[in-house]
C-alpha cells in the first residue's frame, strides 16, 4: 500500500509540473518586461536577444549595437533576420528609448535590407525591396497593444523575413560623455494564427502649392477603394507649420464619416478611431488638410524641408487574414468635384496654445516648462501611441512613402494574356491608339484600309495619297472589354492616318492624325468634331500648325490640353480647354547623349492627374521622360536597358504603376519586343509581359485599368491583345459575400471577377465574415482542446482513486481515520477550478475566442503593460480544496 501511496504522489508532482509548462504566455511575456532593464543609453548584458515562453510565444529584442551618434538629425539602420522560418504575429510592442536621447524610433518589416553591416547609416536606404512601417516611437511613448485578435504579420513565404530598426538621434549634446545608446524595442510574438492582420493606409498629397499671403488653401486627397473590407482603428495626422487642421473620412453613398479631425500642431500621435469605421469595395477615402499661407513671402510646395509642407492622414486597420495587404496608398483625388460637400467641420481649424507651438516645432527649441510636462502626462492618460514626427523627419517619410507608392501590387504580381478574349480575332486595320471610356469600355482607334507606308509622305511631310479620299470605314470602334462585343462605332469618312487616341471624362474622342497634321475632339454620338486643332494637310511648327501629332491628352481637372508633336517636331503643346495655345516646351534630340526635355519622337503620352505630371514615351530615344502639367518642367527620366532602343507606348495607373511597350530590336540586339510593369515611384520593372497567341509586331500603343487589365494594339499585327494579372488566374466559379466569379476551363488561365451590386449585399457580407471568424477562432483552440482533454482524462482518474482511498481508509480505519488530500492535489484542482495564471482557465479561454466580430475589438491601448491586468490574470496563491464539485468545461460552439 505504502509503494502504491509513493507512486500515486510522484504521477501527482508530474501532473502538476506538466501544468505549469502550460503557463499563460501572456503573463510570462509581463513577468519578462517586467525583470528586463529600461537601457536607453547603456547596453544588454546579454547577447541573448531571443527568449521563448509557452508552447506558441517567444520575444524579440532589438536594439541598437551600442552606437555613439557624431553629429545631430543622424539617422542610423539596423536589422535583425525573423528567427523563426514560419509565419508569426507581432501582439505587443514595449519600447527602449528616452526622448533625452532619441528623438524617434521606426520599426521596418522587409525582406532584404539594405546593408549587411552591424548598423549603417539610414542614408542608403532601409530596404532593397519594399518595406512596411510596423513601429513608431517617440517622446517617451508607453507601451503598445493591439486589439485582441490583430497581428502584424512576418516571417514566412510571403511576410517580412526582416526587421529593420532606424534611430532618429535629434541633438548629440546628449552624447557629450561619449556613451553606447543601444535603444530599442521589444517584441511579443506568437505562432498562433491571428485571425485579423494589421496594416497601414498613407494618404498623402504631393502637388500642392501654398501663396504666400493666402488665409486659407485647402489639400484634398480621395481614392476609390478597391479591397476587400477592411476595419479601421486608429489614425493620424500629419502637416508642418503652416497647417491648422487634418480631417479623414470614408464617403459612401455620397454619406460623410469622420475617421478622424485633428490639429496637425498637436503631438502627432496615432489616435483610437472615436466610432468604429469599415471601408468596403467601391467606398471613397477622403482626406483635407487645411493650410495658411500667412507669414510667407514665396511659395511653399510639398517637400522634406522644414520650409515645404505635407499633408499627410495615416489609417490603422486591421483585414481578415486570407484577404490581408499590409500597407496601402492614396496620392491622387479622383473626385475634386465631391469636396463641395465636405462636412463644414474640416474647414474650421483647432485653436493651439502659442507655447505648445513652440514645443512642437524642431526638436532644438522643446521647451521643458511645466506646461510642456503637464501635455506629456496629459497625453500619456489619453491613451494615444506618439508618433510624433517633426520638421527634420518630413524628407524621410516622403521618400519612404513615395518609395512605397505601389504597395497594392501583390508579391508575386504578373501580367499574362487573357487567351479567351476574342479581340484577336476582329477584322481591324492597322491599330493605332487604344483608350478606356468612363464606363471601362475598349476604345479602338485604327485606319481601316489605309496604311503608312514609304510613300505616304514627301520630304517636306506632306501627304502624298489625298487621292484615296478619307477612310470609309468607321475608324473609332467601342468593345466590350469582357468579350470584345461591339458596343458602338463612329469616325467614318474623317481621317486619312489616324494615329494618337484618349478619351477625356466626359466620355469624348480626343485623336490625332499624321496625315492631316490635326487633332480632334468627337462627341460619342456626334457625327461632325467639335474641336478641330492645327491646319488640314499642312505641316508646319508655329501656334497654329502640327507636324504629325503623335498623341493627345486632357487634364480631367484643369481640361487642359496636351499634344505630342511629333514625328517631324519635337515638343510638347499645351492649349486651353477652348483651344487656345498656352505653351509649349521640348527639343530636337542634339548629337551625343539625349538630354531631358530633348525629344527623338514624342509618341505617346500619359497623364498622372495625382501628380499632376505628363509622362512622355521619347520613342527613338527608348526612354520616359515626366514633366510638371503646369510649367513643363522637367522631373524625371525612366529608362532601362531592356527597354532597346525604341519605347513605343506608356499608359499609367493611379496607385503608382506604370505600363509600357517597346520596339522590335535591332538586327544584332538583344532586347525583346514586350510589355513592362513598372513602379512609377521608383521606376524599377516589376514584371515583363508577352502574348501567347500570335506574337508582338510592333505593338503601337498600350492602355491599363485600375483593375490591372492591360490593352496592346500592334500596327502591323493589326490586332489588340488582352492581359490580366495573374491574381485573377486559375479562379473556380464561386459566390461568395456578394462576389461573382465567372466559370473558366481550365486551360484558359484569366478570369473576370465583378462585384455583385445587390442591396442585401452588405448584411449578408457581415454575416459570412462572422461565421467564417468563429471557424477559424474555433480552429484555433482546437490544439487547446485537445491538450485539455489529455489533462482533464487523468484529473478524472486520480479523483476515482482518491475516492477508493477514502473510501479503503474509512471502511478500515473508520471516521477517525479521515484526513485532507495532499496540498499538491489541492494545488492542481484549485489551479483548474480558479484563475491562477499558470493554469489553463477555460471558461476565459472560450469566451475569448467564442467569436469575433466587425466592433467586437478593444480600442488600440497604449497603457503601459507594467500596469495592465487580463481577465485571466490572477495570483499564483494556492487555493484550499473545498467539497464542492468540478465546474463542467464550457461548450466550445
Amino acid at each position: 500500500m505504502a509503494g502504491f501511496i509513493n507512486n500515486l504522489l510522484i504521477l501527482l508532482l508530474l501532473f502538476q509540473n506538466i501544468c505549469l509548462g502550460f503557463r499563460s504566455p501572456l503573463s510570462v511575456f509581463k513577468r519578462y518586461k517586467d525583470t528586463s532593464r529600461s537601457l536607453s543609453s547603456e547596453c544588454l548584458g546579454s547577447d541573448q536577444t531571443v527568449i521563448s515562453f509557452g508552447l506558441s510565444d517567444f520575444a524579440l529584442d532589438i536594439r541598437m549595437p551600442a552606437v555613439t551618434p557624431k553629429q545631430s538629425d543622424t539617422y542610423l539602420c539596423m536589422s535583425v533576420p525573423v528567427p523563426v522560418d514560419d509565419e508569426a504575429y507581432i501582439v505587443d510592442f514595449k519600447p527602449h528609448a528616452s526622448m533625452d536621447t532619441v528623438h524617434h524610433m521606426l520599426l521596418f518589416g522587409c525582406n532584404e535590407p539594405s546593408s549587411t553591416e552591424n548598423y549603417w547609416d539610414c542614408d542608403e536606404g532601409t530596404c532593397k525591396d519594399k518595406s512596411n512601417i510596423l513601429y513608431a516611437w517617440a517622446r517617451n511613448a508607453p507601451p503598445t497593444r493591439l486589439p485582441k485578435g490583430v497581428g502584424f504579420r512576418v516571417g514566412g513565404e510571403t511576410a517580412n523575413r526582416y526587421f529593420v530598426l532606424q534611430v532618429h538621434y535629434g541633438d548629440v549634446s546628449a552624447f557629450k560623455d561619449k556613451h553606447k545608446d543601444c535603444s530599442g524595442v521589444t517584441l511579443h510574438l506568437t505562432h498562433q494564427k491571428q485571425p485579423l492582420i494589421a496594416g497601414m493606409y498613407l494618404m498623402m498629397s504631393v502637388n500642392t502649392v501654398i501663396p504666400p499671403g493666402k488665409k486659407v488653401i485647402d489639400a484634398d486627397i480621395a481614392c476609390h477603394y478597391k479591397r476587400s473590407p477592411m476595419h479601421l482603428f486608429a489614425y493620424r495626422v500629419h502637416t508642418h507649420r503652416l497647417g491648422k487642421v487634418v480631417s479623414g473620412y470614408r464617403v459612401r453613398n455620397g454619406q460623410w464619416t469622420l475617421i478622424g479631425r485633428q490639429s496637425p500642431q498637436l503631438p502627432q500621435a496615432f489616435y483610437p478611431v472615436k466610432y468604429p469605421v469599415d471601408i468596403s469595395y467601391d467606398d471613397i477615402l477622403a482626406a483635407r488638410c487645411v493650410f495658411s499661407g500667412e507669414g510667407r513671402t514665396t511659395e511653399t510646395h510639398i517637400g522634406g524641408t522644414a520650409n515645404d509642407e505635407m499633408c499627410n492622414f495615416y489609417i490603422m486597420y486591421y483585414m481578415e487574414a486570407k484577404h490581408a495587404v499590409s500597407y496601402m496608398t492614396c496620392t491622387q483625388n479622383a473626385n475634386p468635384e465631391m469636396f463641395r460637400n465636405i462636412p463644414q467641420e474640416a474647414n474650421i481649424p483647432i485653436p493651439v496654445k502659442s507655447d505648445v507651438l513652440k514645443m512642437m516645432h524642431g526638436h532644438h527649441e522643446e521647451t521643458k516648462d511645466s506646461d510642456a510636462t503637464s501635455l506629456l502626462q496629459q497625453d500619456k492618460k489619453e491613451e494615444i501611441l506618439d508618433h510624433e514626427t517633426k520638421d527634420s523627419d518630413a524628407s524621410y517619410l516622403l521618400r519612404q512613402a513615395k518609395k512605397e507608392e505601389a504597395e497594392i501590387l501583390d508579391r508575386n504580381f504578373h501580367v499574362a494574356e487573357a487567351v479567351e478574349w476574342p479581340g484577336l480575332d476582329l477584322k481591324l486595320g492597322q491599330v493605332s491608339g487604344l483608350a478606356l471610356d468612363p464606363e471601362n469600355n475598349l476604345v479602338v482607334f485604327h485606319r481601316g484600309d489605309h496604311v503608312w507606308d514609304v510613300n505616304s509622305f514627301d520630304s517636306k511631310f506632306v501627304y502624298q495619297q489625298r487621292g484615296l479620299g478619307p477612310i470609309e470605314q468607321n475608324t473609332i470602334i467601342v468593345l466590350n472589354p469582357s468579350n470584345a462585343k461591339l458596343l458602338h462605332s463612329t469616325g467614318k469618312s474623317l481621317f486619312y492616318l489616324p494615329h494618337g487616341l484618349s478619351v477625356d471624362k466626359n466620355g469624348n474622342y480626343w485623336v490625332t492624325d499624321v496625315a492631316l497634321h490635326q487633332v480632334f475632339k468627337l462627341g460619342a454620338n456626334e457625327k461632325e468634331p467639335l474641336l478641330i486643332l492645327g491646319v488640314a494637310l499642312q505641316p508646319g511648327s508655329d501656334k497654329n500648325h502640327f507636324c504629325q501629332p503623335t498623341d493627345v491628352t486632357v487634364d480631367p481637372i484643369t481640361g487642359s490640353i496636351y499634344v505630342s508633336d511629333g514625328y517631324c517636331n519635337s515638343r510638347i503643346i499645351q492649349f486651353s480647354p477652348n483651344g487656345l495655345y498656352m505653351m509649349q516646351w521640348g527639343e530636337e534630340t542634339s548629337l551625343g547623349r539625349s538630354r531631358p526635355g530633348q525629344f527623338h519622337i514624342p509618341h505617346s503620352l500619359a497623364l498622372i492627374p495625382d501628380l499632376s505630371q505628363l509622362c512622355v514615351a521619347d520613342r527613338e530615344n527608348g526612354r520616359i521622360q515626366c514633366f510638371k502639367l503646369e510649367t513643363g518642367e522637367f522631373t524625371r527620366e525612366i529608362k532601362h536597358k531592356a527597354f532597346g532602343r525604341e519605347l513605343f507606348a506608356v499608359s499609367y495607373v493611379p496607385g503608382g504603376l506604370i505600363f509600357a511597350v517597346n520596339g522590335m530590336p535591332y538586327p544584332g540586339e538583344a532586347e525583346s519586343v514586350q510589355g513592362f510593369v513598372m513602379n512609377f515611384s521608383t521606376g524599377e520593372i516589376i514584371d515583363t509581359f508577352i502574348p501567347l497567341r500570335k506574337s508582338f509586331e510592333m505593338p503601337h500603343d498600350i492602355v491599363a485599368s485600375e483593375d490591372r487589365t492591360v490593352f496592346v494594339g500592334d500596327v502591323h499585327a493589326k490586332t489588340v491583345w488582352k492581359f490580366a494579372s495573374a491574381e485573377k488566374m486559375e479562379h473556380r466559379s464561386v459566390k461568395k459575400a456578394g462576389i461573382e466569379v465567372q466559370e473558366t476551363k481550365e486551360s484558359e488561365p484569366i478570369v473576370e471577377a465583378r462585384l455583385k451590386n445587390k442591396p442585401e449585399s452588405t448584411d449578408s457580407l457581415k454575416n459570412m465574415d462572422k461565421q467564417h471568424l468563429v471557424q477559424q477562432a474555433s480552429t484555433t483552440g482546437a490544439s487547446f482542446v485537445l491538450i485539455t482533454t489529455l489533462l482533464v482524462i487523468p484529473v478524472v482518474v486520480l479523483l476515482a482513486i482518491l475516492v477508493f482511498i477514502r473510501w479503503r481508509k474509512t471502511t478500515v480505519y473508520g471516521a477517525d481515520g479521515e484526513h485532507k488530500p495532499d496540498s499538491s492535489s489541492c494545488r492542481i484542482l484549485g489551479r483548474l477550478r480558479g484563475k491562477g495564471s499558470s493554469g489553463i482557465n477555460l471558461g476565459n479561454f472560450f469566451a475569448n475566442h467564442k467569436g469575433y466580430s466587425r466592433k467586437g475589438f478593444d480600442r488600440l491601448s497604449t497603457e503601459g503593460s507594467d500596469q495592465e491586468k487580463d481577465e485571466d490574470d490572477g495570483t499564483d496563491s494556492e487555493e484550499e480544496c473545498s467539497a464542492s464539485p468540478l465546474p463542467p468545461a464550457p461548450s466550445s460552439s
